[in-house]
């Protein structure tokens, strides 16, 4: 399942993936990307929120224009205000997962032209405290997961949770196959 890691081992780059019995709404069912992770704090942007609409309908006029088309995701509870953009690959030869987080617009739209790389738009972010983030992982509140392992485009919303968790364990397999309401199992 989980891969053990020293106290202060960065999870930066890699996937969290919420415990199926986690009801918080903010985080019910996610696929967070952290972009950042030391003892004093964590950051990062959860990866399954679409809102529905393009950036270019949320800032009409928005430059530049390539970006006008980018979906726009709700990236977590902490400043939903701040537009964040990100980017990343994984490198073909050596399998490295490469994560670019709060790109100017400017480079997030060159970056939308490179093949291979995945530009998104975020709306806030999550963000946890000095040993916040220790604290829930030893709780099993989330399970961490190489990022690299999987293609983040393949599925949306609930379904790209469900492909993480389900690669973890066999056990987390059938509560990520288990309808959020179990009157309509």
């Amino acid at each position: 399942m989980q891969e053990r890691r020293g106290k202060h081992e960065s999870l930066a780059g890699q996937l969290l993936v919420s415990h199926p019995q986690m009801r918080d709404p903010n985080f019910h069912r996610s696929v967070i990307l952290l972009s950042a992770h030391d003892p004093a704090s964590a950051l990062g942007v959860v990866l399954n929120r679409p809102l529905g609409r393009t950036l270019g309908a949320y800032r009409p006029g928005f430059a530049p224009a390539l970006l006008a088309a980018l979906p726009l995701y709700q990236g977590g509870p902490v400043e939903q205000d701040k537009l964040i953009f990100v980017a990343w690959h994984t490198r073909s030869q050596t399998g490295e997962f490469e994560l670019q987080f709060g790109l100017e617009p400017d480079r997030a739209a060159e970056m939308a032209d490179v093949p291979g790389v995945t530009v998104r738009a975020f709306l806030g972010y999550a963000g946890w405290g000095e040993g916040q983030l220790e604290n829930e992982m030893k709780h099993q509140t989330w399970f961490a997961a190489p990022a690299a392992r999987y293609n983040l485009t393949a599925a949306d919303g609930p379904g790209l949770w469900r492909l993480v968790l389900g690669s973890l364990d066999p056990g987390l397999k059938l509560f990520a196959d288990e309808p959020d309401d179990p009157g309509r199992n």
